[in-house]
């Protein structure tokens, strides 16, 4: 007997980073970290359960600078010459290790794990969009979209073209990669004003994603809190995270994560090892980073150089066991929410994608664990939005309230001391856009112009930059890029208004920040 219904919702982002004038660039390895230790072995688990005649259901967004960065010819062919760098120091590492039978065997798993997403990655020619695709098609899973550059949608709102170009551009670009519009939205960084609804249903969207407090603080309050969808005035469906299940697996203190024997993110040999040994696989100016290859588990509280030897076997038995808790602990809850609501609970667990397998090394085993214990006892059911509202589609009717996931639940961590300047940019850099859609004259050499004028807009107001310079983390870099963005908007606004065409600076940007080729100007701003 079912008692509820589970909707995993993987958010897939990461902001457009391209760096053709370099063989090697440390930011670009955020995207290679992420499908070989996120993308490829989720993708892996998820056709294992399809294969199994497991019944799994995943919403999933795929962002557009994520979908754009995924099928570039450049960093596809990156992403191969860096797995087989990685390969190469395998097979260093188990030579180095012959006489260590605990790390040489952790040396073999990583070879071997390295060759099974590079076999993956290959078997679908180096774009793994067709394996979402795949899935999609198969029925396990509804792809949705988010804003164009994972905008915060509140703070561009003084300009009201800025929010609905990001929406337009967005629906665009998915159309262009999987040949359909999307149906809902990853609002990014959950953020959330009434007003924006109206650019959702203009472009199709259906349904988007809130943090708990954007319905509980809702007018009126919601019948059954975050446990059922809501209709929205504008005749939109909202959907709110589920705290519970939520802290069971992002808290830091409590969460499955914090295992001791799970792997430990930060001990790697790129840290560990002889700087000329690692050389050939850091960064070319000698500085260290992370390698992937990492031999020992949390442990416990102690210090980095105390920790414990990292033992597979022992770690997926533990993801076992926290799959297990985990599914026990939402029988209970819906059990209880069934009786107190009168119908099954849809229990909300919304994630970064980034979570399962970068930050926590077990993850994608953890869900193909859960997904085979829903198979099994059949009292939690994982669906897909349109299949909860086959089954209740009269849920209660709530005007949610201006929110976002971030710290505090509102905008701090975005909108601050330390990065409120870059909105006097790019308000002003939105307002010039208008004011040249209105002056300038439509012909081939302005449109070039103009279209990466809105490109470097567009790549300035991702929500990315101003959060790293909040957090500290990648600081410089996201402050270097918000100010090449708006220089280089400046220089193309004075080739268009000034009459000063720079062709060659003109291609070297339309080759750089080459995100969604298909934008057009005129059509797209505003």
């Amino acid at each position: 007997m079912v008692k509820g219904y589970f909707f995993l919702f993987l958010h897939h982002h990461l902001p457009f980073v391209k760096h053709p004038e370099y063989e090697y660039f440390q930011e670009e390895h955020w995207l290679f970290e992420a499908i070989s230790e996120t993308y490829v072995p989720l993708l892996q688990n998820f056709f294992k359960l399809r294969d199994q005649g497991i019944n799994f259901r995943v919403t999933l967004s795929l962002t557009p600078p994520l979908c754009e960065m995924l099928s570039d010819p450049l960093l596809k062919e990156k992403f191969r010459k860096y797995v087989q760098r990685t390969l190469e120091l395998c097979e260093k590492e188990i030579r180095r290790t012959e006489g260590s039978p605990t790390f040489n065997k952790l040396a073999r798993f990583y070879r071997d794990r390295f060759e099974s997403v590079r076999d993956f990655y290959e078997s679908y020619n180096g774009n793994i969009l067709d394996a979402y695709r795949e899935l999609s098609d198969d029925g396990f899973v509804e792809i949705v979209t988010c804003g164009a550059t994972h905008g915060l949608l509140p703070a561009l709102q003084p300009v009201e073209e800025a929010v609905r170009t990001q929406i337009r551009v967005a629906v665009k670009n998915f159309e262009k990669h999987f040949g359909r519009e999307p149906k809902g939205i990853w609002l990014p960084e959950c953020g959330y004003y009434p007003e924006v609804e109206e650019v959702l249903r203009e472009f199709g969207i259906d349904f988007f994603l809130l943090d708990s407090h954007g319905l509980l603080y809702g007018k009126p309050f919601p019948k059954f809190g975050v446990y059922s969808p809501v209709y929205t005035p504008k005749g939109r469906v909202a959907l709110a995270r589920d705290p519970e299940s939520s802290k069971q697996v992002w808290s830091s203190k409590e969460g499955y994560p914090g295992d001791p024997w799970y792997r430990d993110f930060y001990r790697d040999i790129g840290f560990d090892l002889p700087l000329d040994y690692v050389s050939p696989y850091i960064n070319p100016d000698g500085s260290r980073t992370y390698t992937g290859i990492k031999y020992y588990r949390i442990t416990g509280d102690v210090d980095l150089g105390e920790k414990e030897p990292y033992v597979r076997e022992r770690a997926l038995e533990r993801v076992k066991v926290h799959a297990e808790h985990f599914h026990f602990c939402r029988d209970k809850q819906s059990e209880y929410l069934k009786e107190t609501m009168g119908r099954e609970p849809l229990i909300v667990a919304p994630f970064d994608a980034e979570l399962f397998g970068h930050w926590w090394f077990e993850g994608p085993e953890f869900l193909y664990n859960l997904f085979k214990n829903f198979e099994e006892f059949k009292v939690i059911k994982p669906v897909l939005l349109r299949e909860y509202l086959e089954i209740y589609p009269e849920n209660p009717k709530t005007q949610p309230a201006v929110s976002s996931w971030g710290d505090k639940g509102y905008f701090d961590v975005w909108v601050n001391g330390k990065n409120d300047w870059v909105y006097y940019h790019l308000i002003g850099m939105a307002r010039t856009l208008n004011r040249l859609k209105e002056k300038v004259r439509r012909n081939e050499r302005s449109e070039r112009i103009l279209n990466q004028m809105l490109r470097e807009l567009l790549l300035a107001q991702s929500s990315d930059w101003t959060f790293l310079i909040t957090t500290g983390t990648a600081s410089n870099y996201a402050e270097n890029r918000l100010k090449e963005h708006i220089s280089n908007f400046e220089a193309l606004r004075r080739m268009v208004e000034e009459g000063e065409f720079e062709e060659e600076k003109l291609k070297k940007l339309e080759e750089k920040n080459s995100i969604f080729k298909e934008l057009s100007f005129w059509e797209d701003w505003g």
